[in-house]
């Protein structure tokens, strides 16, 4: 039995569970922190990959040490859906982690998202976003679901304003 597309999309998950790997590295742009920290990457995992609460070492050579944070939930919304469009179609498309910083000054992850509009509002709180590469699983997901649930508008010509006209009819009722 064949299936259509839209019956395939149909079938398209509202969310993963995935990790955020974070990198520690000795610092090279502040004197006053020893250590410098990035998000590197995020990775889908399966439902049944066990949960850690703390961070686990997964990588380290020297000073430089890897961790990851998970499980986090990555959902989407169909409202977000233009967002999440205009991501996919940048130059760069991102996945954004958004941390907090611990009382040791360690940022870290509670929150994976595909919105730039979402993330924003966490930056205007101060809060740490870093923009890591999509995993081509997510982005075949994303991609289907903004397929399923995003019609971008029609762009509108706009209608000129006759100035020249406007301002002759206004000259004549002046006299």
């Amino acid at each position: 039995m064949t299936t259509t597309i839209e019956e395939q999309l149909q079938d398209i998950p509202t969310a993963f569970s995935v990790v955020v790997l974070m990198q520690r590295q000795p610092s090279t742009i502040s004197k006053w922190s020893d250590y410098q920290w990035e998000a590197v990457g995020v990775m889908v995992q399966g439902d049944d990959t066990p949960y850690t609460e703390m961070p686990q070492l997964v990588f380290e050579d020297g000073e430089v040490k890897r961790y990851l944070y998970g499980r986090f939930r990555l959902t989407l919304h169909a409202d977000e859906c233009e967002s999440y469009y205009y991501n996919l179609i940048s130059p760069e498309p991102r996945c954004y982690v958004v941390a907090r910083t611990d009382d040791d000054n360690i940022p870290v992850p509670f929150l994976v998202s595909m919105s730039f509009d979402e993330v924003h509002a966490y930056i205007e709180t101060d809060e740490q976003v870093f923009a890591v590469a999509i995993p081509a699983e997510l982005y075949r997901w994303i991609e289907d679901f903004v397929l399923l649930h995003y019609a971008p508008e029609k762009r509108k010509k706009r209608k000129r304003d006759e100035w020249k006209e406007a301002g002759e009819k206004g000259r004549m009722h002046e006299h």
